[in-house]
């Protein structure tokens, strides 16, 4: 099975959007719920046995079995005796509400995330259709299940081999979004090395250096629009909170914040595509993310956003029959790529690479992409003939800005 994510623009009326944002309150208490049946549950079997503490304490029976996805599914059925607002809203969609609380507790057993939070009100975002009427799209408009027809602009088409197979609408400051997940019958298989191969250096002096000697000065998205940023969280700051000027305020900021992320992610999305104009295998460095984000230069980092980058040069990469993989990114920039002897931990500041047994001398970055391109080619059982002919040798370092 393939399956592609299309995102499209609502255009709900007034009492669409009133549904909306009712459909969304509920389904935030019903994720608030199970979440607190589950926490109450952990925090039951966290006391000690031989004392209970002096301020509180949870007390639920030694024999009730741990809440899970199905048993609360069935407790949902049950409550919408007692609470006929939960009939208000799709059951599926109740449902998958549910999952999200389960996934949230596997990302925290599995992956190490954090405890799952509670959702404030106006945090809960999107909710789910899993399933869909049959031909729920029509001209400019989509039919949601218990709510009926809904435009759309729908800005491209969608390939009538495809089958909708579910919906999510999603709140944004912007409007209000659906992302339909199309899957067609087929197996694609994944692209194979081939062509000349390309390796990436991220970092935040250039955010892109390639082993071919082309470097991508990074642009500051979130730095550029801090001093605006700080005027319109002023503004919200001498507002009384919960009224009518503040809610503009709010809007405001989290306007600026959109669209900052859709001018990063554009960026990101335009270079990924001219990457894959000149490669036909696209090597990178399998970095460790959430330990840069919370370094010293984590905001910095968090502003280029390596981990988007990454992402979607690898969909790029796929949708284009690119071979794409991660190397090892351990001392990439303590190896010459000429002759593979190990040069030494180098200072932030010392910026160009020169090796003291063969002499090749060239940009710090650059070097290192060279590198990533040699563990690429090792690693997918290509012999390394670019060293033997100095392909990596004498490469002119410029510095270059995307096409766009």
């Amino acid at each position: 099975m393939f399956n592609l994510t299309y995102e499209f623009k609502l255009k709900p009326t007034h009492d669409q959007v009133m549904l909306f944002d009712q459909w969304l309150e509920i389904n935030r208490r019903v994720y608030n719920h199970a979440l607190a049946e589950r926490k109450d549950w952990f925090k039951s079997r966290s006391c000690q046995v031989n004392a209970c503490s002096l301020r509180s304490e949870y007390i639920i029976p030694a024999d009730a079995p741990r809440p899970t996805y199905a048993s609360q599914c069935k407790s949902l059925t049950e409550a919408k005796k007692n609470y006929p607002e939960l009939k208000i809203v799709n059951a599926q969609v109740l449902q998958q509400t549910l999952k999200r609380v389960e996934n949230a507790f596997v990302a925290m057993w599995e992956r190490n995330h954090g405890f799952p939070r509670f959702k404030k009100q106006g945090k809960m975002r999107s909710f789910v259709f899993p399933q869909l009427n049959k031909d729920p799209l029509g001209r400019g408009q989509i039919n949601l299940p218990k709510i009926g027809w809904v435009k759309l602009r729908q800005s491209r088409d969608i390939p009538e081999e495809g089958v909708v197979k579910q919906a999510r609408v999603v709140k944004r400051v912007s409007g209000w979004y659906v992302m339909l997940t199309v899957q067609w019958g087929v197996s694609v298989p994944s692209p194979l090395p081939h062509g000349e191969a390309v390796g990436i250096d991220v970092g935040l002096t250039s955010f892109v250096a390639t082993s071919n000697g082309m470097k991508v000065k990074r642009p500051r998205f979130f730095v550029d629009a801090l001093r605006k940023l700080k005027l319109l969280q002023q503004r919200v700051s001498r507002k009384r909170i919960g009224s009518n000027n503040w809610h503009k305020a709010i809007k405001k900021v989290a306007s600026l914040h959109e669209y900052v992320a859709n001018c990063r992610k554009d960026w990101h999305r335009k270079l990924s595509h001219q990457i894959c104009n000149e490669a036909g295998m696209v090597f990178v460095e399998d970095l460790n993310l959430v330990g840069l984000s919370r370094g010293m230069l984590g905001k910095h980092c968090l502003d280029a956003g390596f981990g988007q980058f990454l992402n979607i040069l690898e969909q790029t990469c796929f949708k284009r029959g690119v071979y794409f993989q991660k190397v090892d990114s351990r001392k990439t920039s303590q190896i010459c790529p000429s002759c593979g002897i190990e040069t030494g931990k180098k200072e932030l500041c010392e910026r160009t690479h020169v090796c003291s047994n063969c002499g090749y001398t060239t940009d710090r970055d650059v070097a290192a992409a060279q590198v990533v391109a040699v563990r690429g080619l090792a690693a997918v059982g290509h012999t390394v003939k670019m060293l033997a002919e100095g392909k990596f040798v004498g490469i002119p370092v410029k510095q270059e800005s995307p096409p766009f």
